[in-house]
């Protein structure tokens, strides 16, 4: 758990939001907890791939991590209902030839997923240099919302515009969605950047996040899941929970902990620190969300 999550913290998460936090656990472990009752799904979150960083010193493994993540999700002995990859899916590059034919490669490895129903969000690397047009072109569109097993899920796209916002447009799109849901829904979030100000210094904020947060708030249960800054962080905003998840490719620094943000160099001694990806079991009579943090290994 993140260092800046100490018990109480943690208590008034899991009172306010509904999740339980099971760090450093193996397939079997994370696999015994889904199968223990019938009144909920299990799906897993994977983030920042960064596929073309090529950062030996950052990353000697960069062609490798997402296979072994890909593996890891294979190798559960309960399958989740589906995957969801919270952007940043490849590393940015000015070329649109070569950012398409890094979203192919992409593609192809999520491809060898045992789970055929995967969701996809883009993230800025992938989408802010032609607003999304590469990204909509390999993987679908870039926001929309489904329902799986009494919990609508929204993701939204805060990415493709550069200025870092969700847009008019956009927000009217996801008024009009939860106009639809009842106060009492169960509503999970996915999206790329952080919908509060988590620390805009360093782009970790969404200028425009403010309001869509004011949509959400008078639903009861909101949980948030998103990625773009490279490790585990659990936040708060009024009744609603947001929790980041680790990438796949580099960790970056806590908010704010270093004079400027970049990512955090390898070490042989611990390879993989900080990389992982997660799987989420719903409990969907409670509203209760089982959080377990699968490390990468070698």
């Amino acid at each position: 758990m993140n260092n800046e999550m100490n018990r109480r913290g943690f208590l008034k998460l899991a009172g306010i939001g509904g999740f339980i936090l099971v760090s450093g656990l193996g397939g079997s472990s994370v696999t015994r907890a889904a199968d223990s009752g019938q009144d909920g799904f299990t799906f897993a979150q994977l983030s920042d791939t960064h596929v073309g960083f090529d950062e030996t010193d950052i990353n000697p493994d960069y062609a490798g991590t997402l296979i072994k993540a890909v593996a890891t999700i294979n190798g559960l002995a309960t399958q989740p209902d589906f995957v969801v990859f919270t952007g940043d899916l490849t590393h940015t590059v000015d070329d649109p030839k070569e950012r398409r034919k890094r979203l192919g490669e992409f593609r192809d490895i999520a491809k060898g997923l045992k789970v055929k129903d995967v969701k996809f969000l883009p993230g800025e690397h992938d989408a802010a240099l032609d607003s999304g047009e590469a990204y909509r072109e390999y993987l679908g569109q870039s926001f929309y919302s489904f329902d799986h097993k009494r919990v609508h899920f929204v993701a939204i796209d805060n990415v493709s515009d550069p200025r870092g916002i969700i847009g008019d447009s956009q927000l009217a799109w996801l008024a009009e969605d939860l106009r639809k849901r009842d106060k009492d829904a169960l509503i999970v979030v996915l999206t790329h950047r952080p919908l509060f100000d988590l620390y805009p210094q360093w782009d970790w904020a969404t200028r425009d996040g403010a309001k869509a947060l004011e949509l959400l708030m008078p639903f009861k249960n909101v949980v948030v899941f998103y990625g773009h800054i490279h490790q585990e962080h659990h936040h708060v905003t009024s009744s609603i929970v947001h929790h980041a998840a680790r990438g796949l490719m580099y960790p970056l620094p806590a908010p704010g902990s270093v004079p400027k943000k970049q990512p955090v160099p390898w070490d042989p001694a611990q390879p993989y620190r900080g990389l992982g990806e997660r799987t989420i079991e719903a409990k969907t009579k409670t509203g209760l969300y089982l959080l377990s943090e699968l490390p990468v290994r070698g």
